[in-house]
């Protein structure tokens, strides 16, 4: 998932805590506003394109719903800023796709984000399922995000009113022992391998996000980490990788870039993650290239780098690093 937006760090120097439900307290403190959003529009959609699993590069239609706030406090997420504090009434979710689906042009895959889990009933209200799948039913793919804890039967009931596939997105982040739980995703890597499970056993695809240099993590073991993630979540049956690069913007990662534990990834960091995550060859991978500048530290090769990227998601095939007179230091290091 993209981490979006800035907030002014806090000048405070409490420690990050131990426990959870601090957290969750540590988190909320440092956060900003929220945008105002309507609850009868979805806060954003636009056309992608993306390749397929047939080997095709598709039009995928993305719309981010306005809906309720995530239950969870996850240290890296900014998606709150564009939630509500209220769960959305009965026939506002169909509304929103049909607003969006106006004014998009046609496409044969639909991804249906919102800012937390789709089956979370106090986020999408359930009653409203069958409307949803109704004004999807054209399409070959609907892809939805979810947390691994609530994955289970209603995605079966929304799987069987679908006429295409049904994919579930889960954020894994990392597999790392120590970092994972900092996150305060509240979330093991037993709970993601049941809910994979779940999902393989019942033909619901899987799409996992993985973060690229997450908190706690030096810029020397991010790469490596990245190739353990991606071989778990392929391991767990994922059809599609996404890989992200954690970014700044929702106030509590300021505070721990001020403390020295944590800074953005190098983007050369994360074209290596990308390059190694390709070279696995055991499913789709994808670049996160939103907002890709923010991480670039050459002006002079940055669109390439960009473009290049753009262009291995569709073909999944390596290309050689950017060639830059600017920047000296573009090839790829070895894993840590």
């Amino acid at each position: 998932m993209s981490h979006r937006g800035t907030h002014p760090p806090p000048t405070d120097a409490v420690s990050y805590p131990s426990s959870t439900v601090d957290r969750d307290r540590w988190i909320l403190a440092r956060r900003g506003p929220r945008n105002p959003v309507d609850a009868g529009r979805p806060y954003a959609f636009l056309a992608e394109q993306e390749r397929a699993e047939s080997g095709e590069v598709v039009p995928v239609a993305t719309l981010f719903l306005t809906n309720r706030e995530c239950p969870w406090r996850c240290l890296m997420c900014d998606l709150w800023k564009n939630t509500l504090t209220e769960t959305v009434p009965a026939g506002a979710i169909p509304a929103q796709i049909d607003h969006a689906l106006a004014q998009l042009p046609s496409a044969r895959q639909i991804k249906l984000y919102n800012s937390g889990s789709f089956f979370d009933p106090r986020a999408i209200p359930p009653e409203d399922h069958a409307a949803i799948a109704e004004r999807v039913r054209h399409f070959e793919r609907v892809i939805v995000e979810c947390h691994p804890a609530l994955v289970g039967e209603s995605a079966l009931q929304f799987r069987d009113r679908l006429s295409g596939k049904l994919e579930v997105a889960m954020g894994l982040e990392t597999v790392h022992p120590d970092v994972l739980p900092k996150l305060n995703k509240r979330m093991t890597l037993d709970q993601f391998s049941r809910a994979a499970e779940f999902l393989r056993q019942h033909d619901i695809a899987l799409r996992v996000f993985v973060l690229v240099k997450p908190p706690f993590l030096d810029e020397s073991k991010a790469r490596e980490w990245a190739g353990r993630s991606v071989s778990f979540a392929f391991d767990c049956g994922a059809s599609v990788v996404s890989l992200i690069p954690t970014r700044l913007g929702n106030g509590a990662l300021e505070t721990l870039e001020a403390r020295g534990d944590f800074a953005p990834p190098k983007l050369a960091t994360f074209e290596a993650a990308f390059d190694d995550a390709l070279a696995q060859r055991r499913g789709r991978v994808f670049a996160d290239t939103w907002d890709l500048e923010r991480f670039s530290d050459c002006p002079a090769c940055f669109t390439a780098r960009k473009e290049q990227l753009e262009r291995m998601n569709f073909t999944q095939q390596s290309e050689p690093a950017v060639s830059c007179g600017a920047h000296a230091e573009l090839k790829f290091g070895a894993p840590s």
